[in-house]
């Protein structure tokens, strides 16, 4: 099907987005195309005031819209523990725990040889430097349960080791509410190494 060249070129644009093919694009295409000016520039202006407000944290790499986050600035907060994560979403999902009261640092992605992402396109450095400053006595490797995070958290380790900081590791395993019939042999044995006294 042949579309009006400001449709097509919305689809285009919207299909770029991750998550969206060209089904989904259709489907926020026409929703706008149906409701009123008002709310389509509502969210035009939203895009474009995300892109203008938010930065990154100056100490810890997550989005602010000032110099330093609001976690990197509440003075309730644990400074002498501190999380690595690989994206700001991963700060979101520990933060609904509400079990965390430390800081954190992001990487900005996880090392994967095969995409051409080292240490070095990381936000290693910092975060080195930042544990080299003191202060801090534990710091909570929280990359992503997968073959990338997991060659991320131990590369960090082996860094942070020399500086005599204690680095620990999420847990990962059984989700509640899962049979152990389904879960594959990784994640059995990882629930089973995470195990503790009841």
């Amino acid at each position: 099907m042949r579309y009006a060249p400001a449709i097509a070129r919305l689809l285009e644009e919207l299909e770029r987005l991750p998550g969206i093919g060209p089904k989904s694009a259709q489907r926020i295409t026409y929703y706008l195309l149906r409701t009123d000016e008002e709310s389509a520039t509502r969210l035009a202006d939203a895009i474009v005031d995300v892109k203008r407000s938010i930065r990154f944290c100056s100490r810890c790499f997550n989005f602010a819209e000032e110099e330093l986050c609001h976690i990197c600035s509440d003075p309730e907060r644990d400074e002498s523990m501190l999380c690595v994560v690989e994206e700001p979403r991963d700060i979101v999902a520990i933060e609904r725990t509400g079990e965390y009261r430390g800081i954190y640092h992001v990487l900005e992605g996880a090392i994967s040889p095969i995409d051409g992402i080292g240490p070095e396109q990381l936000r290693v450095r910092e975060l080195v430097d930042r544990v080299g400053e003191g202060g801090i006595s534990e710091v909570v490797l929280a990359t992503n349960p997968n073959v990338e995070g997991e060659t991320t958290a131990l590369y960090i380790a082996r860094l942070l080791q020399p500086l005599g900081v204690r680095v620990t590791r999420i847990a990962s395993g059984l989700p509640v509410g899962g049979d152990l019939e389904y879960a594959d042999e990784v994640t059995l044995g990882r629930a089973l190494e995470a195990r503790r006294e009841m």
